[in-house]
């Protein structure tokens, strides 16, 4: 009972971010003395921790409590093809340091080496030892089998399907949680961002690969194999005669995007250039834009048909362009369909991945640091 009663009261902490002892009684039908007591023991234990007293009201002042942030710290990372992104947050949820850096391995055995030294840094900017993260987790393209401990369909990593990845990060990091980057994107969404009131949607990451993660009810949907969502498989052809598996992504993607700018002698080495001369009212630009916007109507038509999405949120470096693509977008979703929900951009940008990965992580940690400390 006693047990039942501090998890009552750190709970009631966690929601509200702060309270008194009277507060706290009042919200969960402890007695006084039973909260007090709770409070003592989760103090003694470093979990919550006293951060002034009530100035307003009659009556004496109350002391106000409030969960202990450094209690715990939790390490999120973001591998893609260009870039790997780490950053750490404390059990209240601030980042405290952050890691950015090109990624230059070509080899799985390179970037778990990569990983665990940036992760190491992270760690070390914010003052702490590597060993003091609750939980880690880590952001992959493809698709993670649970039972072999082996990441699928991520070519875009070399090496990185190979056996023995999982075990290898886990060998240099300790225990870890290996997600997949689209369904973090979305959780950061849901979470933090664009979709914090949607019940049912999907955010579709479009940049180096297409992916997509699937919110249903608040909780990630991941298929029976941990593939759901994996729309960069989806046929798709200029014709009937065209049509090949996993087309979508080869049509979609940013390198689609610079390879279209090219065919019309558009000069671009990427589709942020594209993007950009698009903006500067560049007619070619413009119409490679239109292109992409239709080609993305597709895939909001398709999960539209089966999911029935509420919202479907776009980020990536392509997919974040819904300034210039939302037009086109829903000109071109309203001739296929008429289930057409609502498309916005994400708001957390390139730190999508990373900010999923810290809710994740939070959502563990917070409830292993009490278990293992009470």
């Amino acid at each position: 009972m006693r047990v039942l009663n501090q998890r009552a009261v750190l709970g009631l902490l966690r929601r509200l971010g702060a309270a008194t002892r009277p507060q706290i009684a009042k919200d969960t039908g402890l007695s006084k003395p039973t909260v007090g007591q709770a409070l003592a023991d989760l103090e003694r234990h470093g979990l919550v921790r006293p951060i002034g007293r009530t100035t307003a009201g009659p009556g004496r002042s109350a002391v106000v409590y409030e969960p202990n942030p450094v209690a715990g710290y939790v390490l999120g990372v973001d591998i893609g093809r260009e870039r790997i992104r780490a950053a750490l947050a404390d059990l209240g949820g601030s980042v405290v340091a952050r890691v950015d850096e090109r990624n230059r391995s070509r080899s799985a055995a390179a970037l778990v080496r990569t990983v665990t030294d940036l992760a190491a840094r992270t760690a070390a900017d914010a003052g702490i030892a590597l060993t003091d993260v609750v939980v880690k987790v880590i952001g992959s393209p493809g698709v993670i089998d649970q039972r072999s401990r082996v990441v699928r369909h991520a070519p875009q990593l070399p090496g990185w399907e190979s056996l023995g990845v999982v075990d290898g990060l886990e060998s240099s990091l300790g225990p870890v949680v290996v997600e997949n980057d689209a369904n973090l994107a979305a959780l950061g969404e849901h979470v933090y961002g664009a979709a914090r009131d949607a019940r049912v949607f999907v955010c579709a990451t479009v940049g180096t690969g297409v992916g997509m993660g699937i919110v249903v009810d608040g909780e990630l949907f991941r298929g029976a194999r941990g593939a759901a969502g994996e729309v960069g498989f989806l046929p798709y052809g200029e014709s009937s005669s065209d049509v090949r598996r996993g087309q979508f992504e080869d049509a979609a993607s940013a390198g689609s995007v610079v390879a279209r700018a090219r065919e019309l002698g558009l000069t671009a080495r990427s589709a942020r250039e594209v993007f950009s001369q698009a903006r500067s009212g560049n007619a070619t630009a413009l119409e490679v834009v239109r292109v992409e916007a239709e080609r993305l109507a597709f895939l909001v038509a398709a999960v539209a048909a089966v999911i029935d999405p509420e919202l479907v949120v776009l980020g990536g470096g392509v997919g974040s362009n819904v300034d210039l693509m939302l037009e086109p977008l829903e000109a071109a979703l309203r001739s296929m369909t008429p289930l057409a929900p609502r498309i916005v951009a994400g708001s957390l940008g390139d730190g999508a991945v990373l900010s999923g990965a810290i809710a994740m992580g939070l959502e563990a940690a917070r409830e292993l640091v009490f278990e293992v400390t009470l």
